[in-house]
């Protein structure tokens, strides 16, 4: 499987690599929150991995470079605790890995996922929290699964009778509710894209790289 890319992304000169169709719709989502501008141009830029496979991103960005020398990247990862060799990184691209396990570790905001689920049932704010980590314990933030949590198996699927979309999660939350590592993150991306604003011109925390990985 080859990675995909937006309907735009042939002419783009700065290109997002992200797991799959599900992170480029949580990313689109918090986007659209914290600029008008960026959610359009984000999904143009956007190329599709199909998984944990940060090398398609290096051989997708030489082949583009070799068209147009000045094109670089933005490779976005999961954590996938226990820790992962981190990949190699070609010429011209980046590689951001997550803090947490995995993206949708950001979207567990009780308020959000209410919201997301449009109802007041007093056993969705008990099984939010007994099974959610305190929000000030980033070292339960850090381990918890939130794809079991969230996913089509998971405790908050068989409470509601329906799995709640991550994307739908996200278009949810507020501006305040979402986490300054997903801002830092989305004022690179439109830094990138030429598109910073006030409402992403956040501190950028440095870009995850560390030895290669095998492929």
């Amino acid at each position: 499987m080859g990675v995909r890319g937006g309907p735009e992304e042939a002419a783009a000169p700065f290109l997002v690599y992200v797991e799959g169709a599900r992170d480029r719709g949580v990313l689109s989502a918090w986007a659209r929150r914290l600029s008008p501008r960026l959610p359009r141009a984000f999904e143009a830029a956007c190329v599709i991995l199909g998984g944990r496979q940060p090398a398609r991103a290096v051989e997708h960005l030489a082949r583009r470079r070799a068209q147009a020398g000045s094109a670089t990247g933005l490779c976005i990862l999961d954590s996938d605790l226990p820790a992962t060799p981190a990949p190699e990184v070609g010429e011209g691209l980046e590689v951001f890995t997550w803090r947490r396990r995995h993206i949708e570790s950001y979207l567990l905001v009780p308020a959000a996922i209410e919201r997301a689920a449009r109802g007041g049932d007093t056993r969705l704010r008990r099984l939010l929290d007994d099974e959610l980590p305190h929000p000030a314990d980033e070292g339960a933030l850090l381990a918890f699964d939130a794809k079991r949590f969230l996913g089509p198996k998971g405790p908050l699927t068989r409470l509601l009778g329906r799995t709640l979309a991550p994307g739908w999660i996200a278009r949810t939350m507020r501006a305040d509710e979402i986490h300054e590592e997903v801002r830092g993150l989305c004022a690179r991306i439109a830094a990138g894209l030429g598109v910073l604003e006030p409402d992403v011109s956040v501190s950028l925390r440095p870009l995850t790289a560390a030895a290669p990985e095998e492929v």
